[in-house]
């Protein structure tokens, strides 16, 4: 009978990879988690209408996306680590211009350089995971390294607003400058080089490796299926508190405890989806988080003035669906390229997973009115349909992926 190498305890220096790779995401998706919750202080203090709004956070969106694209040809070419080092410095140069942004022109600056390296560094870890652990160990590590995503709305979002409330909207960009400073000497000094897939590695100029990687059809496959979940995952976020605020009522003093709450509940269930994705197929596990996610948010997206604690379990139960479809993806979009690819193959994911967030968070600015500073945001529930109809498509590419998967693998349960 086969071994259940699904219950192999990970070593130490594992356990240490998983926790830096957690935290360096953590601040990276806290730089631009941030922008939702101080959307509607940002919008008021600088008088932004909502398409101005949607453009600063896509501005970080399309600079990332054009950095990952620059890097792919170059992404195999080097130590995992050093490229992970020097796109994270550059990343926190650019959080700290975002600190000292005092107009508007100088925000898009400052969210473009820290697109054009923070965007690069999901790619990176990405690469990581795949070389340091087999697809049979990779929904867990995936549960834990995107519990930064829940982590940011426990600790990150209610701190930021916290202090922003206190010294304005620029202040936790400079929360997370600090802490990312940390993150950097720590990789500096007790990460081990990723160097494996250097032996593998042609003489292929750049250009012709990011070509060869484009040219691939089931990486183009791969590709598609995430631009689509990129783009359902980002229409609604943009506006997120600005629809909590003017059209449930949530009051600013109590959005902090609404991330909060959503928070704890992503940490809860991250572990748990990344547990149970390396038991069950993977594909029948986003399938089911999808449907799921669709009825919730057609309900939410149709709310009117709303009781605190009945938006929380909207929230909590939209993160259910949003992390069921994340963890399974992820670790089916790791196992499609080959290791001599897998470098390229990640940026560009990455690239074209912000370039597709940008369009979305760009297109659900001009979807989305608010007449005054104060008025209802109009038209959210039009973004809650067009995400029914990505998460329809979205389905049926990721089905794609997972025979891809088991095709490459010899039918292995995925």
């Amino acid at each position: 009978m086969a071994k259940d190498t699904t219950k192999i305890p990970f070593t130490a220096y594992q356990k240490f990879a998983i926790f830096i790779l957690a935290i360096t995401q953590f601040s990276v998706i806290l730089d631009f988690m941030v922008m939702s919750p101080l959307g509607d202080m940002m919008m008021k203090s600088m008088g932004l209408q909502t398409s101005q709004f949607g453009l600063a956070v896509s501005a970080y969106a399309f600079s990332a996306g054009i950095s990952g694209l620059l890097t792919a040809g170059f992404a195999d070419k080097f130590d995992r680590k050093k490229l992970l080092l020097f796109f994270y410095i550059g990343f926190i140069v650019g959080t700290i211009m975002c600190s000292i942004a005092n107009t508007y022109p100088l925000l898009i600056a400052a969210r473009i350089i820290t697109g054009l390296f923070g965007g690069v560094i999901g790619s990176i870890s990405m690469a990581i995971i795949a070389d340091l652990f087999d697809i049979h160990h990779r929904g867990r590590v995936m549960g834990f390294i995107q519990m930064g995503f829940g982590a940011s709305q426990v600790l990150g979002v209610p701190i930021s607003l916290f202090i922003a409330n206190a010294w304005g909207w620029q202040s936790p960009f400079i929360m997370v400058a600090i802490l990312a400073s940390a993150v950097a000497v720590l990789i500096f000094m007790k990460l081990q080089p990723v160097t494996s897939h250097l032996a593998l590695q042609g003489d292929r100029s750049p250009i012709k490796h990011l070509l060869h990687t484009f040219s691939k059809r089931n990486y183009r496959i791969g590709f598609l299926s995430t631009c689509l979940l990129s783009i359902g995952g980002f229409m609604m976020m943009p506006f997120g508190s600005a629809f909590a605020i003017n059209n449930l009522k949530i009051t600013q003093h109590q959005l902090p405890m609404l991330f909060m709450v959503s928070g704890v509940g992503s940490l809860v269930i991250m572990p748990l989806v990344g547990r149970l994705a390396d038991r069950v197929d993977k594909f029948k596990l986003f399938a089911m988080a999808c449907v799921w996610m669709m009825v919730v948010v057609v309900l939410y997206t149709n709310l009117g003035v709303t009781p605190l604690w009945e938006v929380m379990i909207f929230n909590i139960t939209m993160m259910m669906g949003i992390m069921g479809r994340m963890v399974p993806s992820s670790a089916l979009t790791t196992a499609i390229p080959e290791m001599t690819d897998r470098g390229a193959f990640m940026s560009i994911n990455s690239s074209l997973q912000q370039i597709a967030g940008g369009v979305a968070a760009a297109v659900a600015g001009m979807i989305v009115v608010q007449k005054d500073k104060f008025s209802p945001i109009e038209h959210y529930n039009t973004l809650g349909y067009v995400i029914i109809g990505i998460s329809m498509l979205s389905i049926l590419l990721m089905y794609r992926v997972s025979i891809m998967v088991k095709n490459k693998l010899g039918q292995q349960k995925v």
